[in-house]
């Protein structure tokens, strides 16, 4: 069999650099291990699949009805476009209904035995249900990894095998603990390109109640978090920062307001409390953080106004629709320190605000995002900062950004 062209997948839409490739040894190594399996495609399952490169190769080895859990909109992305781009005409299913699958690749309900390379799911049981082989690139949060590892032993077939792999680096013994909270057999296997596998088997007995989403309150906000979701149920010290000071804006009045990358939806739900006129739209790319939302917005009676959203940087938000943006945005890419992931969501605000819009924002005071804030959208003004965060406002100039 041919060696499967690695080189050729794209990160796209997530940010592409030089120094940043859309597959790791992490991903060959789940691959060889996989085909190592006599397990259709069908019962098998990857989550955590970043880029698409463990489900495409698998599909140049011949499997079929591969089922996906991908967290970000942008890896969702990139696996329909590296899919068809390596010739699968009949790249995605939709949730398990492989007639709709056919339906959508132009194949047609009369196509006997039609089987699309894979079809996507959320975390749920639609996912797992009599899988026999999962594939996990491990997660850096242990709280997702938790909610994972339950979510399988759960739902998946008796005899399920999890191969689960990480780079060396990024692995802590933490990770072999959570897998043998529901796994009865847990072996870690040798490292190889600075990447290494482990295999667990046997699920074991799980509660009656899943241990996501969790629920916090903080100074009458009630936040709820899955796994996935960043700071989890806590809220976090930048978008405290950043509340503080909105608090201590004059009265607002915004109508149409945006919560770009919204997390747990600590900002939107905020915001739409303390301003009921409000239309309050939060949007992020990461589906644990829009299910997070949703029930944030839920658990705070705000649901009515507050309308959560999967998306990548605001692509489905129109043009210039927008009075004010809240933005909270992150400093990682994966595993890697990159400030490309904040310019996308700075170039979205410019877009979507209207002339004279604000975006308030908070960073690392250590970013000095300012300039950039100021090319992009317009005049930046400082309004805090300490030695760890800046938060800033940005008024929308009338004439086209920079870009």
């Amino acid at each position: 069999m041919p060696e499967f062209p690695y080189s050729r997948l794209r990160r796209w839409p997530d940010v592409e650099a030089d120094n940043l490739q859309a597959y790791d040894a992490t991903d060959l190594l789940l691959v060889e291990r996989a085909l190592s399996f006599d397990i259709p495609g069908s019962e098998t399952v990857v989550i955590g699949d970043e880029y698409g490169a463990i489900t495409v190769a698998l599909g140049d080895a011949g499997r079929r009805g591969i089922r996906v859990h991908q967290d970000l909109a942008t890896g969702r992305r990139a696996l329909q476009r590296n899919a068809e781009e390596l010739g699968f005409a009949d790249a995605a299913g939709r949730n398990g209904d492989e007639d709709d699958a056919a339906r959508h690749a132009g194949g047609g309900p009369e196509a006997p035995g039609f089987r699309p390379l894979f079809t996507p799911h959320e975390l749920d049981a639609t996912l797992l249900t009599g899988a026999r082989l999962v594939l996990l690139q491990l997660p850096k949060s242990l709280a997702e990894l938790e909610e994972i590892v339950d979510a399988i032993a759960r739902w998946a077939a008796p005899d399920v095998v999890l191969v689960a792999g990480g780079r060396v680096k990024h692995m802590t013994l933490r990770q072999n603990e959570v897998l043998g909270r529901s796994f009865a057999h847990v072996q870690a296997q040798r490292a190889e390109r600075k990447s290494r596998l482990i295999v667990a088997s046997e699920p074991l007995p799980v509660p009656a109640d899943p241990p996501f989403p969790v629920t916090a309150r903080h100074d009458g906000l009630t936040l709820v978090a899955h796994g996935g979701a960043f700071a989890g149920a806590r809220l976090d010290i930048g978008t405290r920062a950043l509340l503080e000071v909105l608090g201590a804006q004059p009265t607002s009045s915004a109508v149409d307001v945006l919560d770009l990358g919204c997390g747990t939806g600590a900002l939107a739900v905020s915001y739409a409390l303390a301003h009921p006129e409000a239309r309050v739209t939060a949007t992020d790319r990461s589906a644990a953080a829009v299910a997070s939302a949703r029930a944030t917005a839920a658990a705070n009676g705000v649901a009515d106004r507050v309308t959560v959203t999967q998306d990548d940087a605001a692509s489905e938000v129109p043009d210039a629709s927008i009075d004010l943006v809240l933005l909270n945005p992150p400093f990682h890419l994966g595993a890697s320190i990159h400030t490309g992931a904040a310019t996308r969501l700075f170039a979205a605000a410019a877009r979507v605000l209207r002339p004279g819009g604000e975006l308030f924002t908070v960073y690392n005071s250590s970013l000095g995002y300012r300039a950039e804030l100021t090319r992009l959208i317009g005049p930046t003004a400082q309004l805090q900062r300490t030695p760890k965060f800046t938060v800033t406002r940005s008024i929308r100039s009338s004439e086209t950004p920079d870009s």
